[in-house]
């Protein structure tokens, strides 16, 4: 029988912030700064000002993303004897747990409804604490996660006060609001920082369990951030040599490897954005290098700078590197491209990607990235920027397409949107992160990986040319839509209607 642990008393609680409550609630169409205020008040002012600091924003303070709660969700999902619980809006659960099970995920969401009522008087944090008791099987869960989305996150509930275990399984609760956290890649690293805070703790306590395959003897260079299966492997290959092994790459697959991943000799921050994991390994006393192995003077960099963090003597880099720059240039010159290029994305390894393209042959003239600015972007911002590349960090949809219409490209390479543009205007497009970042892209297995796919889009200027003389007119302006007829235009009709539009603003505009 399980005995479940008391509840913090009021005095220890935060009060919910019946605000969220009042009129429509405060879902995410209420804005951003209504949904900040309503957290403040709710007593998450410090949640907020650590994201603020964690995640810096551009000069807008959003770029045009799916919900950011998204990318906590998959890492939690991607994960062997985890359980996951999400608290929010009944759509907001609905749209994330649809998203996730098209991108493949094979187990159940949790859900802990709520409405004005429990919210406001706490009693959905008691059922929050309950599912959890419920769920907390030792014999099927390592861990159970708990995400605030944006309501629960803005009225105060407060998931730090639920048990850090129940019955041997680790509780871990995060907020993941959309008005605090700007993209779905950085609530990746939201999740992993805090499984790797917890794990770190554990490891400080005492002893651990051992990875799977057991204990790696050489010293090992964790992999931080999302990557193609394949990479891994490739990176170990590359660092054999000098006598290192490829460590885990976080986030994880299972709770153990984030012993494996604190226990290494350095950390390789190939996606950057990842602070809160980063303050995790620094914490642990872990040294950081940024960029990764990617084409020819990427590697020879990123080996330099694991080897010296390493402390690998460098007649054995020298060495290394010397086995595998003409593997790389080979393979570069072997596939070569060739046509101008724009590159925007929101995963995080835009600028990995677009050193390829260049190293590559490509005329690339702009990258734009959802993600922040960070001292471990800094290596591949100034590799681009010495060769005439625009970087842009929290690049907006419409910066995305004016960059597209400034340089015209051969080639767009983005997000949806983006695409969706490009093929409007003719414009061969490619949507990178299903058809680019799906690719390998460190050492001799990168080179050349990309320009397969890229080269054959741009030979498809021909076929897109036809396509928009054939269909031009069609499914634009008055003619858009399912019509029997050939729609008859009235454009009297509009020019009475925009008359009577401005009066109107007018009028309302003198109203004190």
């Amino acid at each position: 029988m399980t005995v479940h642990q008391p509840l913090p008393d009021a005095a220890s609680a935060p009060a919910i912030n019946a605000a969220a409550t009042t009129g429509d609630g405060l879902g995410c169409h209420s804005g951003q700064e209504a949904m900040r205020s309503a957290a403040t008040a709710a007593g998450n002012a410090e949640m907020l000002e650590r994201f603020a600091k964690d995640y810096p924003v551009g000069p807008h303070d959003k770029p045009q993303s799916m919900c950011p709660a998204f990318g906590s969700l998959r890492v939690g999902l991607r994960m062997r004897r985890t359980a996951t619980v999400l608290s929010g809006s009944a759509c907001c659960v609905y749209g994330l747990t649809f998203t996730s099970h098209f991108y493949g995920a094979r187990r159940s969401v949790g859900y802990v409804p709520f409405n004005s009522e429990t919210l406001v008087t706490g009693k959905l944090f008691e059922d929050i604490r309950e599912a959890v008791f419920l769920l907390a099987d030792p014999a099927l869960y390592d861990t159970i996660v708990v995400t605030n989305l944006c309501v629960p996150s803005a009225s105060g509930v407060p998931l730090r006060l639920l048990p850090k275990e129940i019955n041997g399984v680790r509780i871990i609760g995060i907020d993941v609001p959309g008005f605090g956290v700007p993209t779905h890649a950085e609530a990746k690293d939201v999740l992993a920082g805090a499984m790797l805070a917890y794990a770190r703790k554990e490891a400080e306590a005492g002893p651990v369990q051992a990875p799977r395959a057991g204990r790696e003897e050489r010293p090992t260079v964790t992999l931080l951030g999302e990557m193609f299966p394949a990479d891994p492997v490739g990176i170990g290959m590359m660092l054999e040599p000098l006598g290192l092994a490829a460590g885990p790459v976080v986030p994880t697959r299972e709770w153990r490897e984030l012993y494996a991943a604190l226990d290494c000799a350095v950390v390789a921050a190939i996606h950057p954005f990842y602070t809160a994991s980063i303050r995790e390994f620094e914490a642990a006393g872990r040294s950081i290098v940024g960029s990764g192995p990617v084409g020819v003077e990427g590697t020879v960099a990123w080996l330099s700078a694991i080897g010296a963090a390493c402390g690998v003597a460098k007649p054995l880099v020298e060495a290394a590197q010397n086995r595998l720059v003409p593997a790389i240039r080979g393979a570069l010159s072997a596939m070569p491209i060739s046509g101008r290029i724009t590159l925007s994305g929101y995963e995080g390894s835009e600028l990995l990607v677009a050193r390829l393209l260049v190293e590559s042959g490509a005329d690339l003239r702009y990258v734009g990235t959802a993600c922040p600015r960070t001292p471990w972007s800094e290596p591949d911002r100034e590799w681009l920027a010495a060769r005439g590349v625009m970087v842009n960090f929290r690049a907006t949809l419409e910066q995305d397409l004016a960059a597209m219409a400034e340089f015209q490209p051969d080639l767009a390479i983005g997000t949806t949107p983006v695409v969706q543009k490009a093929k409007q205007l003719g414009i061969p497009s490619l949507y990178f992160t299903n058809l680019i970042s799906a690719r390998p892209l460190f050492g001799p297995a990168g080179a050349g990986s990309l320009a397969q796919v890229v080269n054959a889009a741009i030979g498809n200027k021909g076929r897109m040319d036809a396509m928009k003389a054939f269909f031009a007119g069609v499914g634009e302006g008055d003619t858009a839509g399912t019509w029997q007829d050939t729609p008859q235009l009235h454009p009297d009709f509009r020019e009475k209607f925009a008359r009577r539009a401005a009066k109107a603003k007018a009028a309302a505009e003198e109203i004190p």
